[in-house]
């Protein structure tokens, strides 16, 4: 019994020994509390609440994308040029908190599309900060260790989207307002920035060698932007793709049968989420003996199982049983790329981060096409699924190919 205790607890020892590993998993936790919150919302608050129209609406995420983007490599380079890592992750903490006070005090159109277009984006790059640092961090514990951080940390992530959803889901069956979750995130908001500001470790004085790169700005986008790196980015952009379809699909293909809708989308979802989270935790037992790319493709293949698998069974009560498999695939291909595109930069963690964003632009961009040309083409949504699983399988396939020599 101890034994297995043991186990059990063995991807949280480093986690709890270290404090920097302590604060990254806190400030991962709360970053996610915030976005779970948040993202749901954001759609049906700006058409419902803030008067904006679909068109609009579209123009506005396309923008918060491309900054959002901009704001994590930039930030990612210069966190490798200056080792200041600090700074830049008070600063985006600070526009996390900044963007969400904005709204909360000033609800009215013009600073919602201001906060969600400029300034909340920007606050994305501190997923790409507090992964940086917990890369660092590992860097002093044994090396069998390592390996459990980024799953451990990706799935404390995942976790709060368990919890917060299904209150979020009873609060709002009253006549609460939904710019009520606005103050609830500014909250996570200041707990974020409140902790970067008290724990962060100082510049320079780490227990972990952080020196600066040498790299000039267009040095260090001249490495990220290198074909080498590029193709295995929109490879692991074609896996992300096939994440970013489901959360489009699964909502259509129930909506569309009489005797399933938005209740069975979030069972679904939450069950889900809730599978992924053990699953993550797990994965530290089986890195090491599988490699890498192997990993991603295996994960990919049971992922894409799941996403095709949805418009075909979605009728039949079979449909459940593919949650086993989208949770086993999602714990991996929601932690490996990440841990390969830090691997993939060498001892530059924070353009380590930047791939992470140029990878989830990727995916939005593959997911959006799948989408397009399989509703284009047929009735229904199952085709854009079968597309998205493809180009995923087709993503980990050509990783395999480029780097069976590595």
């Amino acid at each position: 019994m101890d034994r297995a205790i043991m186990s059990l607890s063995a991807p949280f020892r480093p986690i709890l020994r270290v404090p920097a590993l302590r604060l990254a998993a806190a400030l991962i936790a709360l970053f996610g509390a915030h976005i779970a919150t948040l993202v749901p919302y954001v759609s049906m608050l700006a058409v419902t609440r803030f008067g904006m129209s679909d068109h609009a609406f579209s123009v506005l995420l396309v923008v918060a994308s491309f900054v959002g983007v901009a704001a994590s490599v930039s930030f990612g380079i210069r966190a490798d040029q200056r080792a200041n890592r600090r700074r830049i992750a008070l600063i985006v903490s600070g526009a996390l908190t900044l963007g969400t006070a904005l709204v909360t005090f000033f609800p009215i159109a013009p600073v919602f599309i201001l906060a969600h277009a400029l300034i909340l984006p920007v606050s994305g790059a501190i997923f790409g900060q507090v992964f940086a640092l917990a890369r660092l961090a590992a860097s002093t514990c044994p090396e069998a260790e390592r390996p459990a951080v980024l799953s451990t940390l990706r799935a404390l992530f995942a976790l709060p989207w368990i919890i917060v959803l299904p209150i979020w889901s009873v609060v709002f069956r009253g006549d609460t307002p939904l710019t009520v979750i606005y103050p609830v995130c500014l909250a996570f908001a200041v707990l974020i920035l409140g902790l970067t500001w008290a724990f962060w470790p100082r510049d320079g004085a780490t227990a972990w060698s952080d020196a600066p790169s040498g790299l000039s700005f267009r040095a260090s986008l001249r490495e990220i932007a290198h074909p080498k790196v590029l193709v295995r980015v929109l490879a692991l952009g074609t896996i992300n793709g096939a994440v970013m379809l489901y959360m489009v699909v699964v909502g259509l293909v129930f909506a569309g049968i009489p005797y399933r809708g938005a209740s069975d989308t979030a069972l679904y979802a939450g069950i889900m989420a809730g599978l992924e989270v053990p699953f993550m935790l797990a994965l530290p037992f089986m890195i090491g003996r599988i490699r890498q790319t192997w990993f991603i493709f295996i994960g990919t293949v049971l992922y894409a199982i799941h996403l095709a698998g949805i418009p075909i069974l979605a009728e039949s009560p079979a449909v459940w049983v593919l949650t086993i498999s989208g949770a086993i695939g999602g714990a991996i291909v929601l932690t490996q790329p990440m841990a390969y595109l830090q691997d993939l930069m060498g001892d530059r963690p924070g353009a380590g981060a930047s791939l992470m964003a140029l990878q989830k632009l990727a995916g939005d961009g593959f997911s959006a096409a799948s989408f397009a040309l399989g509703t284009t083409l047929a009735v229904g949504y199952g085709l854009a699924a079968f597309i998205g699983a493809g180009l995923a399988l087709t993503g980990a396939t050509l990783l395999i190919v480029l780097d069976r020599r590595r």
